[in-house]
Parts: structure tokens; sequence; C-alpha cells
């Protein structure tokens, strides 16, 4: 699976959201798919699937809030190397 499918299946089994209903630039938060608890979950997902740690001051709108937002913090924390 490709991180978005990754994100896209985790979002859709754990918060009220149907795949067909989700697009990439859909406001998690703004669309209250999630809350400030579903972006802890997120940010948990993230760091067990990927390996990553999300810092705190990464823990923002332009990095959590849409699945394309996802995608991207995702693919830059690996050039970066951002690892556990």
């Amino acid at each position: 699976m490709t991180p978005e499918q990754q994100i896209r299946a985790f979002i859709t089994s754990n918060f009220f959201v149907a795949d067909g209903d989700l697009d990439g630039g859909t406001s998690l938060i703004g669309s209250g798919i999630i809350d400030s608890t579903g972006v802890l979950e997120i940010i948990l997902f993230l760091e067990e699937t990927f390996g990553m740690t999300v810092p705190g001051d990464e823990a923002i709108p332009a990095n959590l809030d849409t699945v394309n937002n996802l995608v991207r913090y995702v693919g830059t924390a690996a050039e970066r190397g951002v690892s556990a």
C-alpha cells in the first residue's frame, strides 16, 4: 500500500467517514471528522506506521489537517530522515 492508501485506510477505519466521502483536500478538523483526540490518534498512527517522530512544533494543520497534507508530511519526513 502507498502512504496515501495507508492513511486513507486508517482514517476510514477509525473515524466516521467513508473513503468515497474523503477528498484529499477536505479539512479533517473543520469538517468534524476528527477532533483534538483524533489528531493525537493520527500522530500515533504516523509514528507507528511510518517509523517517524512527530515533534510538537510540527503537529499543526499544515501537516495534519487533510489527507494531502498528511501524505506530503510523511514524504518530507522520510526525505529529512526523521525517524523514531
